[in-house]
C-alpha cells in the first residue's frame, strides 16, 4: 500500500474519535441487559474477576488482530484480506461472510435500537405516568403487537444512522459519536450516583460486586469462568469486520495494543457502571433484576414508576439506552458502506442510498415477527430475532474471531511477525514477542470452546 493510496483514504480526525467510535460499537445493549445480572448470578466479583481475566487473554488480543488486519491493508474486510493474503490463498471469501454477518446482526438490531427510542418518547411524554406496576409489562406487549409502531421506530432508526453516515467519517460519523459516547458517559454516571443515593441501594451493590464465592460455588465454578469467558469475548463484538473497518481509518501514530486496551476499557466500564443503576434502584424498590429484554422494558420502568421524579430518570435512562444502541447501529452501518464502495468501486451516496433501502427492507421480518410472523420459528423453537441473534452471535462472531486469528498467527495466512510488526507500529504498550506460542497454540483453543459452546444445546 503506497502512501499516496493510504492518504486517499478518508480517516479518523482524531484518536479520541478513533477510541469513541471504536468503543462505541462494542458498547451496546449486552452490556446493560446482560453483563450485571450475570455478574450478580454468579458471584458478583468472583464473576469480574475471571471476565477481566478473559478480557485480556483473549478480547485484547483478537481485537489488535482485527484492527491490524485494517490498518495495513486500509480496507475493509474483502480488499483487507486480499491486500495482505498470498497469491493463490482464498482468506478473502471469509471477508463476504463478515458482510453478511453486519447485514445480519442489523436486520435484528435496528429493531431493538427502535424499542429504545420508543421507550424514551414514551417516558418523556409521560405514557408510563400512574400505570400500576402489574400493567407495565403490557405496555412492551403493547408495542410488540403493533407493526405499525415498531416499524416506525426501526425505520427511525436506520434512517437516521444513514443520515449521519452520509456526511462522511470526520464530519458524520466521527463528530456525531464523540457527542454520543460523551454524553452517554454523562448520563450513567448521573443515572449511577442517583442509584446510590436511594434507601436500601448498599445491598444492591453487596450482591453485586461482593465477591460472593458461596454464590459462585452454588452456580458451578466451571459454570461462571465459561459465563466470564463468553460475556468477555462477545462483548466486544469481534469476528465479523466491525472493527477492523476503523483499523483502516486509524494512524500509525499509536501501538494497537494500547488502543485496544483503551477501548476494552470503556466497554467494561459502561458495564460495571449499568449494574450500579441496576442493582441498587431494583434491591431499593424489592424488584427482581431479570435478564433480557424484561430487565429493560419491564423491571426498570416499574422502579422508575415508583420513584419520585420516575418520569425524568426513566427519560434519562432511555437516552442512555438510546445512545449505547445507536452507536452500534452507526458504527457497523459504516462497514456496509465501505464495504461497497471498496468492492464495488461505488460512490460513498450511492452506497448509502443501497443500504438504507436494504436495510430498511431486511429488517421488516424482525419487525413482523412479533405480530405478523409470530408463528414464525426459523431454527428450533426460536423467533426470527433469536434465530438471527444465534447465527451471528453462536456461529458467526466466534468462527469469524478464529479465521482472524489464524490468519494473523499461522505460516499459512498473514503470519504471526507480520501481525506483530503492524501491532506494534507506534508509540504505547507493545505485544511481546514472547506471546507467540500462547497466540499461535492456546488461544485458538479458548475460542474454539466458545465456538462449540455456542453450538450445544
Amino acid at each position: 500500500m503506497s502512501k499516496a493510496a493510504e492518504n486517499e483514504r478518508e480517516g479518523f480526525a482524531s484518536r479520541i474519535g478513533f477510541i469513541l467510535v471504536s468503543a462505541g460499537c462494542a458498547i451496546g445493549i449486552g452490556n446493560v441487559w446482560k453483563f450485571p445480572y450475570i455478574a450478580g448470578e454468579n458471584g458478583g466479583a468472583v464473576f469480574v474477576l475471571f471476565y477481566l481475566l478473559f478480557l485480556v487473554i483473549m478480547g485484547i488480543p483478537v481485537m489488535t488482530m482485527e484492527l491490524a488486519v485494517g490498518r495495513a491493508s486500509r480496507k475493509s474486510a474483502v480488499q483487507g484480506y486480499r491486500a495482505l493474503e498470498r497469491e493463490g490463498q482464498k482468506w478473502h471469501i471469509h471477508g463476504w461472510f463478515c458482510v453478511a454477518g453486519c447485514y445480519l446482526l442489523m436486520m435484528y438490531y435496528t429493531t431493538v435500537s427502535g424499542w429504545m427510542l420508543a421507550y424514551f418518547y414514551k417516558f418523556a411524554t409521560g405514557r408510563f405516568d400512574g400505570v400500576a406496576n402489574d400493567e407495565i409489562g403490557s405496555v412492551f406487549s403493547e408495542m410488540l403487537a403493533n407493526p405499525v409502531e415498531m416499524t416506525v421506530f426501526m425505520a427511525v432508526t436506520v434512517v437516521a444512522g444513514f443520515a449521519v453516515l452520509s456526511f462522511g467519517v470526520q464530519k458524520g460519523l466521527e463528530r456525531v459519536t464523540k457527542v454520543m459516547m460523551l454524553g452517554l458517559l454523562v448520563l450513567i454516571l448521573i443515572l449511577a450516583v442517583h442509584s446510590l443515593t436511594l434507601s436500601g441501594a448498599s445491598e444492591g451493590v453487596r450482591f453485586y460486586l461482593s465477591p460472593d464465592w458461596e454464590r459462585a460455588r452454588s452456580a458451578g465454578l466451571p459454570h461462571v469462568i465459561s459465563a466470564a469467558m463468553n460475556q468477555a469475548f462477545f462483548t466486544l463484538s469481534l469476528g465479523v469486520g466491525a472493527l477492523e473497518i476503523f483499523g483502516s481509518y486509524m494512524s500509525r501514530e499509536n501501538t494497537l495494543t494500547g488502543e485496544a486496551v483503551r477501548i476494552c476499557a470503556l466497554d467494561t466500564f459502561v458495564a460495571l457502571v449499568s449494574g450500579l443503576i441496576i442493582f441498587p434502584a431494583c434491591f431499593s424498590y424489592g424488584v427482581q433484576p431479570d435478564q433480557g429484554p424484561s430487565l429493560i422494558f419491564i423491571t426498570l420502568p416499574t422502579v422508575f414508576g415508583n420513584m419520585a421524579f420516575g418520569r425524568i430518570w426513566g427519560t434519562l435512562f432511555f437516552v442512555f439506552m438510546t445512545f449505547a444502541s445507536f452507536s452500534t447501529v452507526t458504527a457497523v452501518f459504516e462497514n456496509l458502506i465501505a464495504c461497497m464502495t471498496d468492492n464495488l468501486g461505488w460512490s460513498r451516496k450511492k452506497s448509502v442510498i443501497f443500504n438504507l433501502i436494504f436495510i430498511l427492507i431486511a429488517s421488516l421480518p424482525c419487525v413482523f415477527g412479533y405480530n405478523i410472523l409470530s408463528d414464525l420459528h426459523i431454527i428450533g423453537s426460536r423467533d426470527v430475532l433469536d434465530s438471527e441473534d444465534f447465527l451471528v452471535s453462536s456461529i458467526m462472531l466466534p468462527l469469524g474471531s478464529l479465521i482472524f486469528l489464524l490468519f494473523c498467527v499461522t505460516k499459512a495466512g498473514w503470519g504471526f511477525s507480520d501481525y506483530l510488526k503492524e501491532t506494534n507500529t507506534g508509540k504505547g504498550l507493545k505485544m511481546p514477542d514472547k506471546l507467540r506460542p500462547y497466540f499461535c497454540f492456546v488461544l485458538p483453543v479458548l475460542v474454539l470452546i466458545i465456538l462449540i459452546g455456542g453450538l450445544l444445546p
